[in-house]
């Protein structure tokens, strides 16, 4: 209605926006006042959505999860062997490279969540928790099928994603040395190592 007011864009937008304004100039560029002229509201109306900027990151954060959450149940239901479907996890586990966005909201978000209430701390546990049953279950599989060899999947699981979290920060800052190539060879000797072929394992 002509001199109404004005509605305020979807909340998907606007966190589609922010993961957008830290891709393109990083975390230092993501303001309440920048955000609010990107997607045409005040920063005090962004305020009143999400009370502060660690809720905003947060959300984003989660909006991010939730599209890689798709992607990697889509890789995961593929046809192939385990191990096919263990290098794609890995694969979209690890940062495309320096500044990748999402690793640059994760360890932001990580970083905040000192201060952080119970309930973000529980936000970022089923975060990290989605990532780790889906490892696990995958883990399993492998072993159920014979494909792996006798691993605890949980077990595993955990000390794998260890490893990818130590390489993933790596290429996510930059370190040099360290780029996504060589972080991915590194994950498929380990995996080469400890989840040999069936019959490899044998004694």
């Amino acid at each position: 209605m002509a001199g109404g007011r004005r509605q305020a864009p979807p909340r998907e937008d606007v966190l589609a926006a922010a993961m957008a304004m830290i891709a393109e100039g990083g975390l230092e560029q993501l303001t309440m006042a920048a955000l609010g002229r990107e997607v045409g509201m005040s920063s005090g109306h962004l305020l009143y959505y999400f009370h502060s900027k660690d809720e905003l990151l947060l959300r984003t954060l989660e909006w991010s999860e939730s599209r890689l959450g798709a992607e990697r149940r889509r890789l995961l239901a593929r046809r192939g062997t385990v191990r096919e479907r263990l290098d794609a996890y890995v694969d979209l586990y690890v940062p495309d490279g320096h500044r990748d966005p999402h690793w640059t909201l994760w360890l932001e978000v990580w970083n905040r969540s000192r201060g952080a209430d119970e309930d973000a701390r529980d936000r970022q546990a089923a975060i990290e928790g989605a990532w780790h049953r889906d490892l696990v279950a995958l883990v399993a599989e492998g072993v159920s099928r014979g494909e792996f060899p006798r691993v605890d999947p949980d077990r595993f699981a955990s000390r794998l994603r260890a490893l990818l979290d130590g390489f993933s920060i790596h290429v996510a800052i930059g370190l040099r040395g360290t780029d996504r190539g060589q972080v991915l060879g590194h994950v498929r000797e380990f995996l080469d190592d400890s989840l040999p072929a069936a019959g490899l394992a044998d004694d």
